[in-house]
């Protein structure tokens, strides 16, 4: 039962990190920008895709571990 409480969380990560993923290629790729807008286009994407890697985690973690009903204790 658990694994399929895993599947959406995984499926909103993986489209979230294409689009910023996505974010990252038009940015580096686009013409005309400066050295230093093509980093800060590659910088915020990468870490809104390891926040987004990082928040899956600690959902997996909280899944596994039974405490996904957290709200219900309110």
């Amino acid at each position: 039962m658990k694994k399929g409480k895993l599947v959406a969380p995984i499926v909103v990560t993986v489209l979230l990190c294409l689009w910023f993923g996505s974010w990252l290629v038009l940015s580096w790729t686009a013409p005309g920008l400066s050295l230093w807008a093509k980093l800060l286009g590659a910088v915020v994407p990468l870490a809104l895709i390891g926040v987004s890697l990082y928040v899956l985690a600690q959902r997996i973690k909280e899944i596994r571990s039974g405490d996904e009903d957290d709200l219900d204790n309110y």
